[in-house]
């Protein structure tokens, strides 16, 4: 086996940043390679790991000729949404053509959300499936270590003497996402729901999981969700969201929700109730990103929550400068107590997560976390999308959406 593992990224923008910056407490791993269709953007992330040293990192030209390099044995894919199928054929096409193979790569990770609908997440499996690779899906909060710390500590300490968790909570909030793309309804697949309730869900389901039983062993249900556009499609922010996104984004005319809510019934394997409760918003106007997580059992609690962070400023009126993100992700104000997330890399899981990755592909062992879970997510999603839209419950019938496209994502939706 492997020593090392060279690491090729798909996409260079804000999440391709992160994980690199993580890999500075990854070991066994070098980040050699960017793609991107901006070579320019492609050039300053690379740029990025060779200063920060987690590995001499180029820009290539193209997909085929990244993964045909020598020292490249994993892809990181981290492109747009409306990217995802279109970059993996590229890959599995490279592998197939002779310039790559089974033997030159080892895995392949896919950054969330898996796709934009559950038609789109089979076929991601099915060029995984083809690709003949390991694969992992890049979902960071479940590697948060205060979600895995409480998790270890509740399930062996509180679980065995008390009985089973039955309740989780997770929301994720911030004032909004930094790329046009994201903004569309069509390119994003959706709007916040699709874009961060994949989060949410995932960690609920972990921390209702029981650590020594497979993902299986709990089931969804049923899904009941809520759609809004609370704040992005008043007049006043619609126009501020055009001159500052561009005038492909519209939300007086094609606006996308700006607020979900879902609850998600499951069942253990012993026939137990369990819920999780997922809130998600780029609505939300506070010092910046909220992770927050909630675990109820019948004599104990967990609560997390991102910006309780142990270093807090205070900067007084007199304080001036430019605005920006060096405090924590979303920074919404310069001024003020504010608290700071000292390695975000970190405290949201992306350090932990690659290292697991990295671990995994260099062992030859499938990830336990993999695009099967990431399809699931999806199709959870897809059933909250259509709850919200036919103001009712769903049962969980991955069949029943297989086709659905959210009204949000054909640009019909009118909130």
């Amino acid at each position: 086996m492997k020593k090392r593992l060279g690491i090729g990224f798909i996409g260079s923008g804000f999440i391709t940043r992160f994980h690199i910056q993580s890999f500075i407490g990854v070991r066994d791993a070098d980040v050699l390679g960017v793609w991107s269709p901006n070579k320019q953007n492609a050039e300053s992330a690379a740029a990025l790991a060779r200063r920060i040293r987690v590995g001499d990192c180029q820009a290539f030209n193209s997909i085929e000729e990244m993964i045909a390099s020598p020292g490249i044995d994993a892809i990181w894919l981290c492109g747009p949404n409306h990217k995802r199928i279109e970059n993996l054929e590229a890959i599995v096409k490279a592998i197939k053509s002779g310039k790559s193979g089974k033997g030159k790569l080892t895995g392949i990770a896919v950054e969330k959300p898996l796709a934009r609908n559950a038609a789109e997440a089979k076929r991601v499996i099915e060029l995984i499936e083809e690709s003949g690779l390991l694969h992992g899906y890049l979902e960071d909060q479940l590697f948060e270590p205060p979600v895995v710390r409480g998790r270890e500590i509740l399930w062996r300490r509180a679980a065995p003497l008390t009985g089973r968790p039955y309740l989780a909570r997770c929301a994720e909030e911030h004032s909004g996402p930094h790329n046009p793309w994201f903004w569309q309804g069509e390119l994003g697949g959706g709007g916040v729901l699709n874009d961060m309730m994949c989060h949410s869900v995932e960690v609920a389901r972990l921390l209702l999981t029981d650590p020594a039983k497979t993902r299986d062993s709990i089931k969804p249900v049923k899904v009941s969700a809520t759609i809004a556009s609370l704040k992005w499609s008043r007049p006043e922010y619609a126009d501020l969201l055009r001159q500052t996104m561009g005038n492909e984004v519209d939300y007086r005319t094609r606006p996308s929700e700006d607020f979900a809510r879902a609850t998600i019934n499951y069942v253990d394997d012993a026939g137990n109730p369990l819920i999780a409760e997922v809130t998600t918003s780029w609505s939300y106007v506070g010092a910046g990103l909220r992770l927050t997580s909630e675990l109820l059992g019948p004599e104990y609690s967990l609560s997390i929550n991102s910006l309780d962070t142990s270093l807090k400023l205070f900067l007084s009126r007199r304080v001036q400068g430019a605005s920006g993100e060096d405090l924590v992700e979303k920074q919404n104000a310069e001024q003020g107590l504010m608290p700071v997330v000292a390695s975000e890399a970190t405290e949201y899981g992306y350090e932990a997560e690659n290292r697991f990755f990295v671990n995994c592909f260099l062992d030859g062992k499938q990830p336990e976390v993999n695009c099967y879970d990431g399809l699931e997510v999806t199709q959870l999603l897809m059933t909250a999308y259509k709850s919200a839209e036919e103001e009712r419950t769903i049962a969980f019938d991955p069949k029943a959406i297989e086709n659905f496209i959210p009204a949000v994502a054909r640009g019909t939706w009118k909130p």
